[in-house]
Formats: C-alpha cells, structure tokens, sequence
C-alpha cells in the first residue's frame, strides 16, 4: 500500500482557526486515497499571514515523506503551483507528489506553472511602472510619494479583493473550476471588476492571488 503525507495550506490565522477551506481539501485528499488504496500517514496544517518563502511546516511535510518514503498529497496544484515560493521549495526536494485535482501532473509542469507564476509578478511589477509613469505624465507629482502611491493602489486592490472572498470561495469550492470558467459565471452575475469592467481569466487569477486561495 503507497504511503501518503498530507500538506493543506490556508492563507491566514482566521482560516486556520475556523477551519475554512480545510474540510474541502481533507475530503479531496480523502477521496483521492480512497480510490488509489492509499495510505494517509500525517497530515500537515499550513496556517500563513502574508507572503513567506520557506514554510515551515511544508519543510516537515516533506521531511516526513523523504523518513517514511511516502509522497506528498496536496489537495489542489492549482492554488499552490501560483505561488512560486512553493514550487522553489518542493522542486528542491526529491519528494515526489501528487495532486488531486491534476494527479498526473509531474515536475515538467510544475516548471511551467512556477514559469507563468513567475510571468504574472513579473506584469504586475511592469503595470505598476506603467501606471506611475502615466500619472507623471499627466502632471501628477511623484517623488517620494510614488512608492506610496503604489503601495495606495495595492490596499485598494487587496480591499477590493475581500470584499469579493465569500463569492470567490463559492466558485472555487468545485475542484474543476478553471479561471476562465470564473470569470464567465462572475460576468453571468454581473458582478464587475474594480475598474467596472467584465472578467478575464488573468483579473481572476490576480484577485486569487491577493485573497491567498
């Protein structure tokens, strides 16, 4: 029988605490197992604030899979693989690992995803420039308050986003959903962007990333 160790991952104290988000992930990892005759040894509760690049209790996730020669069970590659401290820290390991919503997923696409992760930082850095660069040349005085500007449009951004997690939550609690099939339902309810425009794919996977799902 294969030997499983699973690691869940919740973005902030409060989740932690209230336990959402978890349940769906334990009964994904459940079912998995399940239906592949495995074995469930530990399961490993990752509760964040912020961004961080090591993870503690990933490192002793995987160090429990590298003493019991078992694999790593994660509940959805696509929330994680966005997040390319964490494709850093398992494609540094020989620990092999699956995941439910894409189990034949393998390190060549763990690479591409940590490329298109690392894509999005890099347009999100590029929009920022442009738009300061924008504001200058309407006559907008930057200097010192540029960073802060930035950082203004970021709170706003992060604001927005909350104000949309219950919504999110609900269309992300189906393991299939894809971004685009996000933003087409969030278009159906007519719910708009922050700049009152309709979805894409990418304005999805940008407010994900700021609600840490």
């Amino acid at each position: 029988m294969q030997k499983f160790v699973s690691y869940l991952r919740v973005s902030t104290t409060r989740q932690g605490v209230s336990g959402l988000g978890l349940d769906a992930q334990r009964q994904s990892v459940a079912t998995y197992l399940a239906g592949n005759s495995g074995e469930l040894l530990e399961e490993f509760v990752e509760v964040e604030s912020g961004a961080k690049y090591r993870r503690p209790i990933l490192d002793a996730a995987l160090e429990a899979c590298r003493r019991n020669k078992a694999v790593l069970v994660i509940a959805k590659l696509d929330r994680l693989a966005r997040n390319v401290a964490f494709i850093s820290q398992l494609m540094e390991t020989r620990v092999e690992f699956v995941a439910c919503d894409a189990p034949y997923a393998n390190r060549l696409m763990l690479h591409i995803l940590s490329a298109f992760a690392e894509h999005e930082r890099e347009q999100v850095s590029v929009r920022t420039k442009a738009a300061l660069a924008a504001a200058k040349a309407r006559g907008v005085k930057l200097g010192k308050n540029g960073p802060a500007l930035a950082r203004q449009n970021k709170n706003a951004a992060i604001e927005f986003a909350q104000s949309l997690r219950s919504e999110f939550e609900s269309l992300f609690s189906s393991r299939n959903r894809t971004y685009t099939s996000a933003a087409e339902e969030l278009n159906r309810r007519d719910v708009r962007t922050r700049e009152g425009a309709r979805w894409t794919a990418t304005q999805v996977s940008r407010v994900l990333n700021y609600l840490k799902l």
